[in-house]
């Protein structure tokens, strides 16, 4: 297996591990609005993800560290034709982080409010616009020989596009019902648990319908068992819900993530953007590619540092493990000015 493919695939690992980790916290910021009743309600929800959001973002840079480093080419035609969506999806990144630490700084219902609203807003387009990214770069942009973009400022906007993004915000939402089944107690624990199984099959629709798509356009045998190994999943999924299995219901969802993404990006290899306009202008894992050298340098370190990360961000869960509750929510600190 060549350093190019090797990366591929670590590129895709590091999507996945995004999609799957940051998922339930852009599902939880949109549930502010959609879900919590009550300011204790919406308390109990951000201290679910307080401890954890902040890591789980690291994802995305990485992903896109990794990409620049390893596929210079690629991640140049992407980000510079994605130049629209993805600064919204900073925005989004921003107002989201901004809202979480300052919601609690005044004691004012319509001050929470407006952050609340910051919140989900910046969740639903944050998602939305990875979702979109993600679709394009397995379906395909308008870009010319020199892997410049054609058109306007909106060509990406595609139909294409909008599934991807509903894939990643439905399941942000049906992810985050399930992340709030194992991380909350009592009534929260009761309605996640209710609206999961109430709303999972619409939830990952457009998901499944991307997957598929992919699938008709350029799969083959080798990317169709990982799609079947995930509709599996997500019908198990589904009846654990039913059953109050709440670790298995969360772990066979995950699943169905991991073996859509696998079916995805197992069709789209070798290429890693295809051109709309002409075959021949696709960027692929050789053409895209950094030096062998670079590659190598990139191998080593990542070697020594992923397993690092990933143990440390597993300890960040081990120690905040535990269930929180609307009981364990202590009353509003009021400070009097003087």
């Amino acid at each position: 297996m060549t350093l190019p493919t090797i990366w591929f695939i670590v590129i895709a690992f590091l999507w996945v591990g995004y999609l799957f980790l940051e998922g339930f916290d852009l599902g939880v910021g949109m549930l502010m609005k959609l879900f919590a009743r009550n300011e204790r309600d919406r308390r109990v929800l951000l201290n679910t993800i307080g401890p954890v959001w902040d890591g789980n973002e690291v994802w995305l840079i990485t992903a896109g560290a990794m990409t620049f480093a390893a596929f210079p080419f690629w991640y140049a035609a992407l980000f510079s034709a994605l130049y629209v969506p993805l600064v919204l999806v900073l925005l989004g990144l921003i107002f989201r982080a901004v809202s979480i630490e300052y919601r609690g700084k005044h004691d004012s219902d319509r001050w929470r409010s407006r952050w609340d609203w910051a919140m989900s807003l910046g969740s639903f387009v944050s998602a939305f616009g990875v979702g979109a990214a993600l679709a394009l770069t397995s379906t395909g942009l308008p870009l010319n020989a020199n892997g410049d973009r054609v058109g306007g400022a909106f060509a990406w906007l595609t139909p294409w596009a909008v599934v991807g993004g509903l894939a990643v915000v439905g399941f942000s939402l049906i992810h985050a019902c399930a992340f709030l089944m194992l991380k909350t107690d009592g009534e929260i624990r009761a309605r996640a648990r209710r609206a999961l199984v109430r709303w999972l099959p619409l939830g990952i629709l457009p998901l499944a319908a991307w997957a598929v798509g992919v699938q008709v356009l350029n799969g083959d045998a080798f990317s169709l068992v990982p799609l079947i190994v995930a509709v599996v999943a997500v019908v198990i999924a589904w009846r654990m819900a039913h059953l109050g299995k709440e670790g298995l219901a969360f772990t066979f969802l995950g699943l169905f993530l991991l073996a859509g993404a696998v079916s995805i990006f197992a069709a789209m290899y070798p290429v890693v953007l295809p051109s709309t306009l002409d075959s021949a202008w696709n960027l692929t894992v050789d053409n895209a590619s950094s030096s062998p050298y670079t590659l190598q340098v990139m191998t080593w370190v990542s070697l020594f540092g992923l397993p690092i990360v990933l143990l440390y961000q597993g300890w960040t869960y081990w120690v905040f493990r535990k269930r929180v509750s609307a009981e364990s929510i202590p009353a509003v600190h009021k400070v009097n000015a003087q």
